[in-house]
């Protein structure tokens, strides 16, 4: 592996006596994911054809340089451990580099990568903290997925301020990331594109590189207010340069007619303009809606229910923007979004309805989830069923995954995925 690219970590780890940092934390962690599916004539379970597998390291360092002013980095590395060439035909992620053209099954090795994903700085006055540099986001509609192996990321300046009674206020400008976005492309001429067809999680561009986000960056301003203690309400606003206007509502009620009872709502538009207009005349604002309900009242047993439905006529899915929003894989923060089918509930026309449950079993932590979405004037219909099992052993989480999926009225398929991480 390229290991010297996470020696600035090491770097700054070793050097912290030296240049009075304190208060420095490590963390990390190493996973190992294993995936196989017999989606497709002729493919089978476990069958090296239909399989996918990678291994990740992160490794995180924070500090203070001074009194309200800190850093944190983390790098990441991937490698297949030569997987590829024996038990699987394909990458979890797309941040691996192709030896030679595609496709990937006349090209059996694949390059291991190594990159920065956090570099930062963050200062804090009063109740203002800024925050500069390469980072993870966890926004509606452009934020850093986590689901996989390892996520994408990006660079951007973010605002926040907290001086309003039980309000916190956010501006952030998005540079760049390195997520597969191929967005950008509907914007024209000059706009970036970051692609991958290695992996099969569609999140990550080749090598991690990181490009101009979208045409030329966006701009987000969000409030997050809590006055009435049961209630959270955020409204988000986004403007995608030279792309799109977008905008977020979501409420999360912990009610109180019904003990450990929550219910929320949510409503997203994006609205094309510019370059992105001019490109495609025909493209259209997108829409969305969604409504959930949960109870914990059970001890151990955590059960929700919610649904969605978007417009007909949307272009973009309500989903997010930095990774692979056209195609039928970026994540959707909508409440009925699937355990693993992505790019479908954020879609024009789909209606979704979505039910799942959690119990602590104490031998193991078990999951089932059930999404059916139909109606999509883009992607088809979509249902997934999924069952998992998980448990913590000391540093160690196993995971095991079993997930039935029907696309489109067809045959329905299989598919198996085996996590493992440990925590340093």
């Amino acid at each position: 592996m390229k290991l010297v690219k996470m020696s600035i970590a090491a770097a700054v780890l070793l050097g912290a006596s030296a240049f009075a940092i304190d208060n420095v934390k490590v963390d990390g962690d190493a996973k190992l994911y294993y995936l196989t599916s017999d989606k497709g004539a002729g493919s089978d379970l476990f069958n090296k054809g239909s399989s996918a597998a990678d291994t990740a390291l992160r490794l995180g360092v924070t500090g203070d340089l001074m009194k309200g002013v800190s850093f944190g980095l983390t790098g990441y590395a991937v490698s297949t451990l030569g997987l590829e060439n024996n038990l699987v035909s394909n990458t979890f992620t797309g941040a691996h580099s192709a030896v030679s053209p595609l496709p990937l099954t006349t090209r059996p090795n694949v390059e291991d990568e190594a990159w920065m994903g956090e570099a930062w700085l963050a200062a804090s006055m009063g109740k203002t903290t800024a925050k500069l540099g390469r980072m993870a986001l966890d926004t509606p509609l452009a934020f850093s997925e986590t689901w996989s192996i390892v996520p994408n990321t990006f660079e951007s300046i973010v605002a926040i301020n907290q001086d309003l009674p039980d309000t916190t206020l956010v501006g952030a400008w998005v540079g760049k990331g390195n997520g597969a976005n191929t967005v950008g492309s509907i914007a024209g001429a000059g706009a970036y594109s970051n692609t991958n067809d290695l992996g099969i999680d569609g999140i990550m561009g080749e090598n991690a590189r990181f490009g101009t986000f979208m045409k030329n960056g966006a701009y987000a301003v969000a409030a997050v207010n809590n006055s009435f203690k049961p209630l959270v309400a955020q409204a988000w606003y986004y403007n995608v340069v030279d792309v799109a206007d977008a905008y977020w509502l979501q409420a999360d009620w912990d009610c109180q007619l019904v003990k450990d009872a929550k219910l929320g709502v949510q409503y997203a538009n994006m609205s094309p303009k510019g370059a992105a207009v001019t490109l495609v005349p025909t493209i259209k604002d997108s829409s969305a809606y969604a409504v959930k309900a949960a109870y914990n009242g059970v001890q151990n047993l955590k059960l929700s229910v919610a649904y969605s439905e978007a417009d007909k006529d949307g272009t973009l899915q309500i989903a997010n923007v930095a990774t692979n929003n056209v195609g039928a894989t970026a994540q959707s923060k909508l409440y009925t979004e699937a355990y693993w089918a992505y790019g479908y509930v954020g879609k024009a026309g789909a209606k979704t309805v979505m039910a799942a449950g959690e119990y602590n079993a104490g031998v193991a932590t078990l999951n089932a989830q059930y999404t059916n979405t139909d109606g999509t004037t883009v992607a088809g219909d979509m249902q997934e069923i999924m069952l998992s099992a998980g448990k913590d052993f000391g540093p160690l989480n196993a995971t095991a995954v079993y997930l039935n999926t029907e696309l489109n009225g067809g045959n329905s398929y299989n598919t198996a995925l085996a996590m493992l991480k440990l925590k340093f």
